[in-house]
């Protein structure tokens, strides 16, 4: 029996409604992209495992918050694919010390430190000053301005 045009138009309609929320929550907006890789393509899991960034490559790659991450090898990919809350940088990637300003700038990979087993990264060497000097301060206040800044695009937060 065929399905009548009111019904596929209902079904199309639905299709979108339900699916474009999804696509506006976890995109670029809320993870730091360049080129369309999350964080500069620098693989999140090696900050962990060889204490420094190292560049991922297009051989090992998965898609997680709707942008593609790289990584420099298939064990690090499995490790993130695992537990991709564990690796993935705090506030998508975002410049820590920025988002404790409200703000998204975008960070340089080689500054970083991880703090309780979290990834936090930074734009400038200023900002990774201010996270060093006052790391404490600088989490609890990018913890309060991330949920009210994260589905928003970064040249909106002035």
């Amino acid at each position: 029996m065929p399905i009548n045009a009111t019904f596929k138009a209902f079904a199309l309609a639905t299709m979108v409604a339900v699916s474009a929320p999804a696509m506006v929550m976890a995109d670029e907006v809320t993870t730091y992209t360049q080129e369309g890789i999350a964080i500069n393509g620098t693989d999140p899991v090696a900050y962990f495992t060889e204490g420094k960034p190292v560049q991922g490559t297009a051989e090992f790659t998965t898609t997680y918050d709707d942008v593609i991450w790289q990584f420099s090898s298939a064990e690090n990919l499995e490790k993130f694919k695992s537990d991709p809350a564990k690796y993935a940088p705090q506030y998508g990637g975002w410049c820590a010390t920025g988002m404790s300003f409200g703000v998204k700038l975008p960070i340089k990979s080689d500054l970083w430190r991880i703090v309780d087993g979290k990834l936090y990264l930074n734009a400038h060497d200023g900002a990774m000053k201010r996270f060093n000097e006052k790391t404490e301060e600088v989490i609890e206040n990018a913890n309060t301005n991330w949920p009210n800044v994260k589905d928003i695009p970064a040249d909106e937060l002035g």
